[in-house]
């Protein structure tokens, strides 16, 4: 992985963030600008070209005149084809060349940030953020291009050949700035807090969505289908009313400002037709029109801007989302620290504990534990007891807030842990596999791997006669989670993908408690294959598939109670023996 990045997107300051990720592509968006004042050009220039039209008229000729005029009006319209595509090449390949920097940049902190960051976050959000905020961004810049650049041209043209024609009318233009901003800051801040409350309700939304999914089975197990229905149509509900009251806001903004803008334009019309008949100054009929064109146009310039305003607030409030990922800072440190290039297997518990937060009682307390090179340690305990914190402490998931772990002597506070995960491998009790077929599943990350390898690794893992069974080998496609397989299957198949890697220490995370007795027979061949010669720490539920163990480790509340082989701490009579009989009976 590359270094760490810093963030872009500021969550208090986030049009400063964008204009920060775009400054690279200032050149090419400035020659896209230029395309698109030049394309659109004809806005400002035709009107001049229909009051020269409309005087000639007036005046009587000459005729050529008119040929003259006609001959530019229409090089001018003709050349809008070929400039806008370069405008819509350059603009739009920069703006989804950026959509692409953010989610990738989404992705690598999403990498970085800690398995505690993650734990604590839903994942439905998560997505959320990298797939519709991305999208928000990028629907604002692409949608509020056109508008902006638009009321740019019209203004600034308009206010040249206003300024050479007729100077007195520019104060009357000039109105329409000071409008537009009350307008603007009269909805920034009634929209901000609306589309704040509405892109909650949207993570909420896709939140329950997402738990919905996950919990099919339990509902539909337990005839719940109604109440898991309701929690999310609650839910939509909710989406719903914030929804319409954002567009109950934006509806009342855009006719507010339609209805001054069209009062001003007519107010221009007539003032200027008054002023043409009256004689206080000297205005053609063709400046009347050229007038009142450029006010309707500048006008609905302004008010197609004005309208942005909910796409605007909406792209802002994305970017603050995703401020926020790139903010955190509950990072997994590893850069600048010692990178592991091989290891033995040695570690080392020296008074670790574990909170995991300060107001909490240790989860772990005063752990010493020396486990050597090639050994099982099985954890065992009490629901609660710490087996897993101690193991996620080892992956270095968790780091200590109390003593320290070393690994072949060296504390990993100060390795780089991305580098010492290259030697462990994780089975866990659920498996995780993903969509893609078994070949992909068991060399995820590893890239091209000789089939002889595979091949062993799925011997040795005890599933070479499953996959030779299947229609299509290796190149069987499974489904999501790798549904098209039971629990034992699923098991095998990462029991040969943490074999393809040949780690050095091996940790099993209750690997066999949700599998039946046949599953498990399999699989616990498998795992004593995976354990020959590595060094293996154990979660076990099922006292009786932990015997082999070298020692166990018998935890309560969080501290250490026995420790000692199967046949010793059974004739102890102690807490292991409780817990054995417990299940034995």
């Amino acid at each position: 992985m590359s270094k760490t990045l810093e963030p872009t997107l500021n969550a208090r300051r986030p049009f400063v963030g964008l204009a920060r990720l775009l400054r690279p592509r200032s050149l090419r968006l400035s020659i896209a600008a230029f395309a698109y004042l030049l394309k659109d050009s004809p806005q400002w220039v035709l009107p001049v070209i229909t009051a020269a039209v409309i005087d000639t008229v007036v005046n009587g000729g000459p005729v050529e005149g008119l040929i003259w005029l006609g001959a530019g009006a229409m090089a001018l319209v003709a050349t809008n084809f070929p400039v806008n595509l370069l405008w819509v090449r350059l603009y739009s390949s920069t703006i989804r060349d950026l959509g692409v920097t953010l989610r990738n940049q989404m992705a690598h902190r999403l990498q970085e940030l800690s398995i505690g960051f993650h734990s604590r976050s839903n994942s439905s959000i998560i997505q959320t953020k990298v797939v519709r905020d991305v999208e928000n961004v990028e629907l604002m810049l692409l949608q509020g291009a056109n508008p902006t650049l638009s009321a740019l041209g019209v203004l600034v043209g308009a206010g040249i050949v206003l300024a050479l024609q007729v100077p007195a009318f520019l104060l009357l233009f000039a109105l329409v700035v000071p409008i537009s901003v009350a307008l603007i800051r009269w909805m920034r801040v009634r929209s901000e807090v609306r589309n704040e409350g509405f892109r909650r309700d949207v993570e909420l939304f896709s939140s329950r969505v997402g738990e919905m999914a996950s919990l099919l089975p339990i509902t539909r197990a337990h005839g719940l289908e109604f109440t898991a229905t309701q929690r999310v149509v609650s839910s939509a509900r909710t989406v719903r009313d914030s929804g319409l009251s954002l567009d109950i806001t934006n509806g009342k903004f855009a006719a507010l400002a339609w209805m001054a803008f069209q009062l001003l334009a007519i107010a221009c019309l007539i003032g200027a037709a008054v002023i043409s008949i009256a004689g206080p100054l000297s205005i053609t009929p063709g400046q009347v029109v050229l007038l009142s064109t450029y006010f309707v146009s500048m006008t609905n310039s302004i008010v197609n801007l004005l309208n942005l305003a909910p796409i605007v607030t909406k792209g802002r409030e994305s970017l603050k989302s995703m401020g926020e990922v790139l903010e955190e800072p509950d990072l997994e440190k590893n850069e600048g620290k010692v990178t592991v290039s091989t290891t033995h297997g040695n570690l080392r518990f020296e008074g670790v504990g574990y909170r995991y937060s300060v107001d909490d009682d240790p989860a772990i307390h005063e752990i010493d534990l020396d486990i050597r090179e090639g050994e099982t340690i099985a954890f065992v305990g009490r629901s609660g007891s710490g087996k897993s914190t101690v193991l996620n402490l080892a992956l270095g998931f968790l780091r200590p807030t109390s003593g320290r772990i070393l690994l072949d002597g060296t504390d990993m506070e100060s390795l780089d842990l991305r580098t010492v995960r290259r030697h462990i491998s994780v089975v866990p009790q659920e498996s995780v596999l993903f969509t893609g077929s078994i070949r992909e599943n068991i060399t995820y990350g590893l890239g091209q791997v000789d089939e002889a390898l595979i091949r062993t690794a799925l011997r040795d893992a005890n599933a070479l006669a499953l996959v030779d069974g299947l229609p299509e080998g290796l190149e069987t496609m499974l489904g999501e989670r790798g549904a098209r397989l039971s629990g034992g299957q699923k098991q095998r198949i990462s029991i040969a993908r943490a074999l393809i890697r040949d780690p050095r220490i091996l940790l099993l995370d209750e690997a066999t408690s949700a599998l039946d007795a046949e599953s498990e027979q399999q699989v616990q061949q498998a795992l004593s294959n995976l354990r020959r010669g590595r060094t293996t720490l154990v979660v076990a539920h099922r006292l009786s598939t932990i015997r082999s163990a070298d020692r166990i480790v018998v935890l309560d509340n969080g501290t250490v109670a026995e420790v000692g082989t199967h046949a010793t701490l059974l004739h102890a009579n102690g807490l292991y023996a409780r817990l054995f009989d417990a299940q034995a009976g």
